[in-house]
């Protein structure tokens, strides 16, 4: 029974104070469980042996007795060949072995009820390590999470201090300096490299497209009167291929009337 009250021990002991102490948590706690199954496989071992002993302790009841049924047999025997003194013997040999038939009943049926004592010790303590798995995991997740939320914690503790602000303040400084320092190298530059005009241009286009969203948006309100609608300009049309071939031929005629009007005019022509 020394196995069972070691293994009760290990059971009851605070598996929390074993994490704290532990410097992982996660390794001890399945230490343990290889530690309690290995000492359950020493547990049935005791256990088998107890039911062996019990086995062995029925079979000498059984033997004894059938000693003593023999001794019986042989005083029956004696007695039909007249031989009474053999009988007394034969049946003092028989009482022997009931004595000793009888002491193994005893032996026998309290090792059994030991054994079924030990058999529900052993089916409990099945349970209870079977249980103590399904705990180590819950455990095991347990611990990450408080791992996490530890190192969320120390996160936010470095965050709240001041020096990470001021850090970042500093950095946000430094970018604005940064910014304005290369402004003015450009507007330097401009000035001695003479690009001053497309510069102004640049100014002079914004401000002329901020007047006109300005009036836009009175005429909007109704401050100033709608634009006017644009004129449609005049649509020039192309004449087509006959058009062009009509001008053509009105253009040679005018040519042709032109030339013989010439000739009626000029008598000398007319005789050539």
């Amino acid at each position: 029974m020394g196995i069972f009250a070691r293994l009760a021990t290990l059971l009851k002991s605070n598996i929390n104070d074993l994490i704290n102490r532990s410097e992982d948590p996660e390794k001890m706690l399945n230490q343990i469980v290889i530690d309690m199954t290995e000492q359950l496989g020493e547990a049935r071992r005791q256990v088998a042996a107890s039911i062996a002993d019990e086995k062995r302790l029925e079979r000498q009841v059984q033997d004894e007795g059938g000693r003593a049924a023999e001794w019986e047999r042989r005083a029956m025997l004696a007695i039909r060949a007249g031989d009474e003194n053999l009988a007394k013997e034969a049946l003092a040999r028989k009482k022997e072995h009931e004595t000793l038939r009888d002491q193994f009943q005893d032996q026998w049926q309290k090792q059994r009820q030991a054994v079924e004592q030990l058999k529900l010790a052993l089916r409990a303590l099945n349970n209870k390590i079977e249980e103590a798995k399904r705990k180590k995991n819950l455990l095991i997740a347990r611990k990450k999470r408080a791992e996490a939320q530890r190192a969320i914690s120390e996160t936010m503790s470095g965050l709240r201090n001041a020096s990470a602000f001021e850090a970042f303040d500093r950095m946000a400084n430094n970018i604005d300096r940064m910014e304005a320092e290369a402004q003015a190298a450009t507007e330097l530059n401009e000035q001695f490299t003479g690009d001053t005009l497309a510069t102004k241009f640049s100014d002079l286009e914004a401000a002329h497209g901020v007047d006109d969203d300005l009036i836009a948006l009175k005429r909007k309100m109704g401050i100033l009167p709608p634009e006017a609608p644009a004129r449609p300009a005049a649509v020039r049309v192309e004449p087509t291929k006959a058009e062009e071939l009509e001008q053509s031929e009105q253009e040679e005629l005018a040519r042709a009337l032109a030339e013989l009007d010439a000739q009626q005019s000029d008598p000398v022509r007319l005789k050539r």
